[in-house]
């Protein structure tokens, strides 16, 4: 028996909204949407963003030595990139307390840590003296590798389950 209501069986329609300008919108009105690509193109931004204030940390920091450096950099901006996803890039401030939003994000964040600490050890080890924006640079290539996981498991794996309406 149908009551009338359309029943929506992926969570993620549930707050969806039409993008503006129909079928061509805009640009940035394709960014504010709330579908996948919305979504992703809010998450690059924002990881943008985050990567500079990662290199501007790592440059500022590097006297501390790269190693050092990189851990401090990587929490800063990994706990500003956890924040700016959970309230823009997937507008679950409210939906998502700030210590499980740090807590889910940053569990994938240690595996990139691992990696790109890794990747850093691996070109002084092997280069040895390298300049900094390829360092930079390095971090950035194997972030970007890790930032596209995060991103599934932020949408599709660590995502708030719907109340179940009862009717």
């Amino acid at each position: 028996m149908t009551t009338g209501r359309t029943v929506v069986t992926c969570p993620s329609l549930h707050s969806r909204r039409p993008v503006a300008g129909g079928a061509v919108g805009s640009i940035a009105a394709r960014v504010r949407g709330e579908d996948m690509l919305g979504q992703f193109a809010r998450f690059v931004l924002v990881g943008g963003v985050t990567t500079v204030v990662y290199a501007l940390l790592f440059i500022t920091l590097r006297a501390l030595g790269y190693l050092p450096a990189h851990l401090i950099a990587t929490a800063a901006s990994t706990a500003l990139a956890n924040e700016l996803h959970r309230r823009l890039t997937f507008r679950a401030g409210e939906r998502v307390h700030w210590f499980t939003a740090q807590w889910e994000a940053g569990g994938i964040t240690v595996i990139g840590l691992f990696a790109t600490s890794a990747a850093l050890g691996v070109l002084d080890s092997t280069v040895g003296s390298v300049s900094i924006y390829v360092q930079v640079s390095c971090v950035v290539a194997v972030t970007g590798l890790i930032g596209l996981m995060r991103f599934i498991a932020l949408r599709w794996i660590f995502r708030a389950t719907p109340a179940v309406d009862p009717a």
